[in-house]
């Protein structure tokens, strides 16, 4: 049942989008061969905390990949890749653009050896445009897309964000959209395709409703005053009695209808036509009247839309998550293991091994690949 079995991929990315990526393609069955710098490999290596030689955010974001170290400046580099370059499916590459032309690996290069080849480019900023070579980072494409201005924390300025949401929601996933779209085609026609994927550009699926509020009627959304970026009693969080916090989004009238009932709040203030500030500042006031054990009891078992917020430690331990076996599968990684990274693959398609992350050359020669 594994969809991706017999694809070979080349990996040529190193910390996070393409790695999680070619991660999700390991997962379904794809053969996913590593290829690193001899002696240090991906950076993602040396990230602490180790475990052994290399960091466990490589462990965790590498299991089941063989490791080629291969230094790609090499005058026989493209050489000794060559029968891997002709029978692989799929090439990841991350370099800024014009990197993998420079060393004889550029999109054109390879497709004359494989003219079936998907070949995924994953950027910040895209091939093309001012800032396609730019340096940035997670923050920075977050920052310039208008993403990270919506967010605004107490004092007004932004909150820093505690997911990578670029390299993950704007690289990986459309990378893995775009690969697979890009396989179905190559089935159809027999051609591949060059994939060119922006991590700044994707992140504008994200705020679409800002977009459309913005182009259509010239309202374009602010930080702390729209319906999602805290401007409405509906979707907000209120601090707790014991510093906990409340995670509440009761945005449909029944939902909201329960939700005042609930905390008591006054009639005149359940009116949709209510000023919202201060119905955020009655609501609060109720909510940091109690504990937070005291409104996870209240709200139990009511379609209410609200959640105590949960600490990372708490999240992995809830028995939902349990039940589900989101943390099932295990990383080989010392004598015990610990709960592999869960990847967005459906149980039916994942492997059902507990794998490793490869060492650093591993796999040998590519000749040993063939």
């Amino acid at each position: 049942m594994q969809p991706l079995a017999g694809v070979l991929v080349l990996d040529f990315s190193t910390l996070l989008p393409g790695p999680l990526a070619s991660l999700v393609l390991a997962e379904a069955g794809a053969q996913v061969v590593k290829i690193e710098r001899p002696g240090r490999g991906d950076e993602m290596r040396s990230y602490p905390p180790l475990v052994g030689a290399d960091g466990v955010n490589f462990h965790m974001l590498n299991r089941g990949k063989r490791s080629l170290a291969l230094d790609l400046k090499a005058p026989d580099a493209v050489a000794q890749l060559t029968p891997l370059l002709e029978k692989a499916d799929i090439l990841i590459e991350q370099f800024r653009p014009g990197v993998m032309d420079r060393l004889g690996l550029g999109y054109a290069a390879v497709k004359a050896l494989n003219p079936g080849i998907v070949y995924c480019s994953i950027t910040g900023w895209g091939q093309t445009g001012p800032k396609a070579a730019v340096a940035a980072h997670d923050l920075n494409y977050m920052a310039e897309a208008g993403v990270l201005g919506l967010s605004a924390g107490a004092d007004g300025a932004p909150v820093l964000p505690p997911v990578l949401a670029a390299d993950i929601a704007g690289g990986t996933y459309p990378a893995l959209m775009n690969i697979l779209m890009a396989l179905r085609l190559k089935e159809r026609t027999g051609t591949g395709a060059h994939l060119d994927i922006a991590m700044a550009d994707n992140l504008f699926s994200f705020v679409y409703w800002g977009l459309g509020s913005g182009f259509a009627a010239g309202a374009w959304p602010k930080s702390g005053r729209d319906l999602v970026t805290g401007g409405s009693p509906r979707y907000q969080i209120y601090r707790t009695k014991d510093g906990r916090h409340l995670a509440a989004a009761p945005l449909e009238d029944k939902f909201w209808e329960t939700f005042c009932a609930i905390v008591d709040l006054a009639v005149p203030l359940r009116d949709p036509a209510a000023p919202a500030d201060a119905v955020i500042a009655e609501v609060a006031a109720k909510i940091a009247a109690q504990t937070s054990d005291h409104w996870r009891a209240a709200f139990a078992g009511k379609d209410v839309c609200c959640s105590i917020v949960a600490t990372l430690e708490e999240a992995v331990a809830d028995p939902h998550f349990a039940a589900r076996g989101v943390f099932a599968q295990r990383l080989a990684l010392g004598e015990a293991g610990i709960p592999a990274l869960p990847v967005p693959v459906v149980p039916a398609f994942r492997t059902s091994t507990d794998a490793a992350a490869p060492a650093l050359g591993e796999a040998g020669t590519p000749n040993d690949l063939i």
